[in-house]
């Protein structure tokens, strides 16, 4: 038996833009099959796989697709192109009421529904009394859905979607609705949910909402599946996407990775950084590091002048979006760095790891007169790095901490 509830292959939905509405008809009628429209893919060639019993987080901007990529697996659009497999009973909460007759009594709705979910009338009076149960909309039960305010509407909605035993749940941005009680009430069935076995998509521009509830994530853009894999790594690019847009990964540095360093020859300038390495507890160069992971930068440079006095060396860790997490150098922490005409050496580590939230960052370095004022050198984004975290903590910075009882 297969443990996969959602396959999508290949899967691609293409609209037909027209700039004027006659557009659309002088096409249908062009007898030399002229066209007058321009193609616009809300998804374009999606491949995934997700497993019976995941939770997994669907994210993006407005107008990326996520709306159209659930409304595809759940059979309220058709593809253009690609194939889905879906294995178990969906209930879906794509948009709150969708499928509601405004004209029936809540009542009539549940029937409704479930009939469209395959149960018998039979089946559903088994489930009618737990889901009027948790809409708690009294009397309003048997009232036209039309004469509802839209925290009733939201209750019989949400009360129906989960109350009838999916093996797939979709949740498209809709646990915001109802009053604070409700909301408690859906997150308490939704975990209960989870932990039974229900496959769940949960769409969210809630990012943390999203960390906190799934194992995995898909990042949509323009319709294009950007990432998908573990939750706070896929969140972490997102984020960092949302601040910069489209990170160049390739930065204009005087330091190569993967280089052999060159020999010492004299320069007409002062000083100069030949080489700037991040390196774990074993001596290995990383690009990749846990929050609290033990990392040290190995820097090299080269003097030309020895006359410069007290001479200063700093390093900086700035986020994508150019947020200074936090600069140290010699200075500041009383220490003097060697000076001799020729190769030099010096090291920094950071004994408890960079504390800093999961995302990608970059150093900065540079090579001070003794007031850290005047720059000899500094080369700025001179080495990325990616850090890794759990959801442990949110903002930039996790301080080390402990909760008390008692004090």
């Amino acid at each position: 038996m297969s443990d996969i509830a959602i396959k999508v292959e290949n899967l691609s939905k293409v609209y037909k833009l027209y700039d004027k509405p006659i557009d659309r008809m002088k096409e249908s009628l062009s007898l030399t099959k002229k066209k007058y429209s321009r193609e616009h893919y809300a998804l374009n060639n999606i491949s995934f796989e997700i497993k019976k019993g995941e939770t997994i987080g669907i994210i993006g901007t407005n107008g990326s697709g996520k709306s159209t990529l659930l409304k595809m697996i759940t059979g309220v659009l058709t593809q253009s192109s690609g194939n889905i497999e879906v294995n178990g009973k969906i209930s879906a909460l794509l948009e709150l009421g969708a499928g509601f007759n405004p004209e029936y009594t809540g009542l009539e709705n549940i029937y409704l529904n479930g009939t469209m979910m395959g149960y018998t009338r039979e089946e559903m009076q088994k489930r009618v009394k737990p889901i009027m149960e948790f809409a708690d909309i009294g009397e309003f039960m048997n009232q036209p859905v039309k004469t509802y305010s839209s925290g009733m509407f939201a209750r019989l909605a949400f009360a129906v979607a989960i109350n009838v035993e999916p093996e797939i749940l979709i949740v498209d941005e809709v646990l915001s609705v109802g009053d604070i009680r409700f909301q408690i009430k859906c997150m308490d069935k939704m975990k209960q949910m989870m932990a039974g076995g229900t496959t769940v998509l949960f769409v969210s521009h809630e990012t943390n909402a999203i960390r906190r509830f799934c194992m995995k994530s898909i990042w949509i853009n323009n319709g294009v599946m950007k990432e998908f894999g573990e939750v706070n790594k896929v969140a972490d690019k997102y984020l960092d996407f949302l601040k910069c847009g489209e990170i160049d990964e390739k930065y204009d540095n005087v330091v190569k990775e993967n280089h052999e360093i060159r020999p010492f020859v004299p320069g007409d300038n002062i000083a100069e950084i030949i080489d700037f390495r991040v390196l774990d507890k074993f001596n290995n160069e990383v690009n990749d590091i846990e929050l609290d992971e033990y990392i040290k930068i190995d820097v090299i440079y080269d003097v030309y002048d020895e006359k410069i006095k007290k001479p200063v060396l700093g390093i900086a860790i700035r986020s994508i979006d150019d947020d200074y997490v936090c600069g140290l150098n010699t200075l500041l922490d009383k220490i003097s760095i060697p000076w001799k005409y020729g190769r030099n050496k010096f090291q920094l580590e950071y004994t408890y790891g960079a504390r800093a939230i999961g995302g990608k960052y970059y150093f900065d370095v540079a090579l001070f007169e003794e007031t850290a004022t005047v720059p000899i050198q500094y080369i700025s984004k001179i080495k990325d790095i990616t850090i890794s975290s759990d959801y442990i903590a949110e903002g930039r910075y996790i301080i080390p901490h402990a909760w008390r009882k008692d004090f």
